[in-house]
């Protein structure tokens, strides 16, 4: 059965946080009192295929990169489908030797330089306690330079925003390219690949509310098969036409790129689409660990796509007319129907680890304060990562249908794909160098020299991605764009409510020696209540006491603060101050990777020596009503977008994973 987990509206980076108190933990909770839960930007996990079988679970060495085949390699491991085939396409000379040994070389040296080169030897030491991603050199970047750097931050938001892009065009473009295989099989299926695709998709997205862990132990070695049978098919073809292996030289590529002009522009922009699954080697790193990733690359994954890209050029160097198709043509007749079968139980697994990154980003996000919250169910009792995002999932389906009936092949879905990917690139080029300047130490000279190497090819990629932006690659761009208005307006939104909301409010410690005087009537039991910042008087517990004017014999006031670490020790998770002998601060900390169960922090409260029994303990949280002011400082349409977005919040009741029946709301209406 899925548990229900939550947390409070709103975390926002420091900027925005307004943290002038000592303990302030970030932007008031618009849904109310419920604690917010960053004092700083912490680093998710982002980029294509978050971990989707749990938490940090040790395994033997061999059992992690076999996992990480089926997570970690989806997205990069079916791009053979279509990267090559892609690439070809633009050439209207047809494929002569010079085109196909120079584009394979480009293809063979994006994947030893892109990917091994810049993202196996070296972004992958550049780890935030060992998880990887945009976001976590965003946090190491920050926490190098000693504050929040504006255009530090606006790089780690846009990285997050841009794969919001592409986690729409992944699983489209992949199941589509696999069924386009069975029209080699016979030219009756032709008709049949759009449905059969939208059915595949919907199937997909359908089955994870009900989680993948019981099907995720099979992924890594479906896909150790996929690369077995990629590396075969492509040493068998390489007798072919063995010129082909000129390839290895890397001045026919630079030569066939610089000398066609426009034409060699182009076709680096489809030559990308062989590293588009990069980005996953780095934010899969915290789940699987660096060493098993780097080996299942370096001594299996990337042989195999080296001697499949080798193999599929040989054969269009022996037979030009199988540039239509060569990935499937490399197989004989009978191995047709069980290659594409087989590449599309890999599409799928591609599909289900970009899904369950974008699952695992959305809820980090959440957790950084720039989305509201949402409601987050585990689908393993046993399995952290293992989540499912209702409303995420939905988004997802409907964008990915849409892709679908848009473009209808993937040929056409290829004009789209990968120039979102490519900014995410440059984006995690520019963090890396802040990282390695500040927080690594190294020379200025020194670190320009080495970081530019890697920006001058994500620059030429960006710019031979960029003349797909008419041809579909403005899709991508239009959605991260929307994703970072709305993080943008939510993080202003919140600072503002924030604001507002210490202008307003009491000094708790001040209100303490009232109380001390006026002696309000005590009932007996606890009573907790979810606060953003412990140093001021929760609204929920002034309205309390203004129309019931009773107070608790124990008070809690209780925050959430999230850290820049993927998960808090045991010991660490909570602070205990004592206000006075009635009045308690507890404040609870948690990694970005962790979900915030309040209930089950409590039990570890009580094993600390804080007295108090949970059946007469009552919850107050603060539910709020936001209207617009013609003063906010915000515009009319960006009040609006925050009251939409703050309208769609889940309930902290819900988040927090509070027992429903020991919560007693108090609504409030507030003007921004």
């Amino acid at each position: 059965m899925a548990q229900e987990s939550g947390r409070s509206e709103l975390a926002a980076a420091p900027a925005q946080a307004g943290q002038e108190a000592p303990a302030a933990q970030a932007p008031a909770a618009p849904a109310g009192e419920a604690p917010s839960h960053a004092a700083h930007p912490p680093a998710p996990s982002s980029g294509h295929g978050a971990p989707h079988g749990g938490g940090h679970v040790r395994s033997g060495f061999g059992a992690l990169a076999l996992g990480s085949l089926g997570v970690v390699f989806g997205d990069i491991g079916t791009s053979p489908l279509y990267a090559l085939k892609e690439s070809l396409h633009h050439i209207r000379d047809g494929a002569t030797d010079e085109a196909v040994i120079g584009t394979v070389s480009l293809l063979i040296f994006a994947l030893f330089f892109t990917v091994t080169a810049k993202y196996v030897l070296f972004l992958m030491h550049a780890d935030n306690k060992g998880e990887g991603g945009t976001l976590s050199l965003m946090a190491l970047a920050q926490r190098a330079l000693g504050h929040r750097a504006a255009p530090v931050f606006f790089l780690g938001v846009a990285g997050a925003a841009l794969f919001s892009g592409d986690a729409i065009i992944t699983p489209a473009i992949s199941v589509l390219s696999a069924l386009e295989g069975l029209e080699l099989v016979t030219p009756v299926f032709t008709p049949y690949i759009l449905p059969a695709t939208i059915v595949i998709l919907i199937s997909i997205f359908w089955v994870q509310s009900h989680g993948s862990g019981h099907v995720a132990v099979f992924f890594g070695p479906v896909m150790a098969v996929f690369f077995l049978s990629l590396g075969v098919l492509g040493a068998l073809h390489i007798h072919d036409s063995p010129r082909i292996l000129l390839a290895f030289d890397p001045m026919r590529g630079l030569r066939f790129l610089f000398g066609h002009g426009v034409l060699g522009f182009i076709v680096l922009g489809s030559v990308f689409l062989a590293v588009t699954g990069a980005e996953a080697l780095y934010a899969d790193m915290g789940h699987f660990g660096r060493l098993p990733i780097q080996a299942a690359w370096l001594f299996f994954v990337l042989p195999s796509l080296v001697l499949n890209y080798l193999g599929q050029g040989a054969l269009v160097l022996s037979n030009p007319g199988a540039v239509e198709n060569p990935f499937f043509l490399m197989a004989p007749p009978w191995a047709l129907p069980p290659l594409v079968l087989l590449a599309t139980m890999a599409t799928v697994i591609a599909s289900q680890a970009v899904i369950t990154g974008a699952f695992s980003l959305a809820r980090q996000a959440i957790q950084l304060g720039l989305l509201p919250r949402m409601l987050v169910l585990h689908t393993s009792e046993t399995q952290e990562g293992q989540i499912y995002l209702p409303r995420v999932n939905r988004l997802l389906l409907i964008g990915v249908l849409i892709l679908v009936l848009m473009f209808k092949s993937s040929s056409a879905l290829a004009s789209a794909y990968g120039i979102a990917v490519t900014c995410t690139m440059v984006v995690t080029t520019l963090l890396a160098f802040v990282v390695v300047w500040k927080y690594w130490n190294w020379p200025l000279w020194l670190s320009v020299l080495f970081v530019s190497a890697f920006l001058v090819v994500d620059l030429s990629f960006l710019a031979a991605n960029l003349v797909k932006v008419i041809d579909g690659g403005w899709v991508p761009l239009l959605l991260a764009v929307c994703a970072m208005i709305c993080m943008w307006t939510w993080v202003r939104g919140s600072d503002l409510l924030t604001r507002k909301t210490r202008r307003d409010s009491i000094s708790m410690r001040d209100l303490v020696r009232m109380l001390e005087k006026s002696k309000p009537l005590r009932v007996s039991g606890t009573g907790v209540f979810l606060t953003n910042s412990p140093e001021i008087a929760p609204s929920a517990f002034m309205h309390n006491l203004k129309h019931n004017k009773v107070m608790h014999e124990r008070v809690l006031l209780m925050s959430v603060k999230t850290e820049e670490t993927p998960r808090v020790p045991t010991e660490k998770r909570f602070e205990i101050e004592k206000i006075s002998d009635d009045f308690t601060s507890v404040v609870l900390h948690f990694g970005f990777m962790e979900s915030p169960r309040i209930p089950t922090a409590m039990a570890g409260l009580r094993k600390a020596g804080l007295k108090f029994d949970i059946m007469t303990t009552s919850f107050f949280v603060g539910r709020r009503k936001i209207k617009p002011a013609p003063n906010s400082g915000m515009p009319m349409w960006q009040d609006k977008l925050f009251i939409a977005l703050f309208r769609q919040s889940a309930n902290p009741t819900d988040y927090f994973s509070i027992p429903s029946d020991r919560v007693v709301e108090l609504g409030e209406q507030l003007t921004i």
